[in-house]
Formats: structure tokens, sequence, C-alpha cells
């Protein structure tokens, strides 16, 4: 059955991207936004698209321990899942390299917005927020690399293989 395919090759390369951010790595270096982006671009039923990498994150969080932030957090993985959903019919390289740096803009937007916001750590004025936009820059460049790595990666592995094993165009 092509339908099982399809959805058991999704579900592992998101599971195995949302594992491996507990294995050691550089500071925000890690797959969760590309993750973000495939699920929204191979999942044909946008439940799997939300479900399945957000129980994958829940399940690494049980490894690496909550926070206060997981809500703000959670919500811009699902920005990022929704981006990738504007990409499904149209998912190429260079598709999913642009939908992967608009899902890594929007997440530095919304998570140092929060950060701005509820922190007390900047003065509460555009001065205070654009501080702390700047002051976020050194970690952008981690999440923009590691994004693109590990998303372009799925990418190419879920079309190749369905190159190879021919999923048709809605079945997950």
């Amino acid at each position: 059955m092509q339908i099982n395919k399809k959805i058991i090759f999704g579900i592992t390369i998101v599971f195995v991207l949302a594992l491996s951010r507990v294995l050691p790595h550089p500071p925000n270096f890690t797959p969760i936004l590309g993750m973000a982006f495939f699920a929204g671009a191979v999942f044909d039923k946008k439940i799997y698209s939300y479900c399945i990498p957000i129980l994958a994150m829940l399940i690494s969080d049980l490894y690496l321990g909550f926070h206060a932030g997981m809500p703000i957090i959670y919500f811009a993985i699902c920005v990022c899942i929704l981006i990738g959903t504007f990409f499904h019919s149209k998912l190429n390289l260079t598709t999913s390299f642009l939908g992967i740096s608009a899902g890594v803009v929007s997440f530095y937007l919304i998570s140092n917005f929060a950060v701005w916001y509820g922190s007390g750590m900047y003065a509460f004025d555009l001065n205070g927020l654009i501080t702390c936009y700047i002051i976020a820059l050194p970690f952008l460049q981690n999440t923009f690399l590691s994004s693109i790595f590990y998303g372009m990666a799925a990418c190419v592995l879920y079309l190749m293989a369905d190159k190879h094993l021919k999923f048709s165009a809605k079945q997950a």
C-alpha cells in the first residue's frame, strides 16, 4: 500500500530529525525548523502536518526538559509548518530553500518578540525591541544553517524516495 509508504517514510524522517535534538550540537543548530517545514510540505492531511512534529517535539522535550517558553516556541514551529503547507504541491529544491528560509525568519521574529515582551531584559519600546533583535542575530546564523541543512536533507531524501517508491500526489 503506497499510502503506508508515504506516511511511514514522512513520520520516520520527522521523528529522526526531532530525536536528533538530544545529540550534542552547537547552540541553535537543531533540525526543528527544517522538520516543521518538511512536515507541512509533505503530508496531505494537515492533521499529520501539525500533530506529528508537535508529538515529536514533546517526546524530545520529555528528555530535554520543559520550560516556560514552550508555548511560544511551539506556536512558532506551527507557523513554520503552515509555511510548509503553502509549498505542498510545489516541493522541489528551490521551494524548499525558500520555505525553510521563511520559516527561520518567522521563528526569529516570533521568538525574539516574545523574549522582548516577556523577559524584562529590554526597554519596553521600539528601541528595546530592535536591541533584542540585534542581540539575537548571532543565534540566527546557526538556526539558519541547521534548518537549511536538516530541512533540505529531509526534502532531498523524500523527493528521491518519492521518485523510486512512486508516492501518489494525495496519499498522506
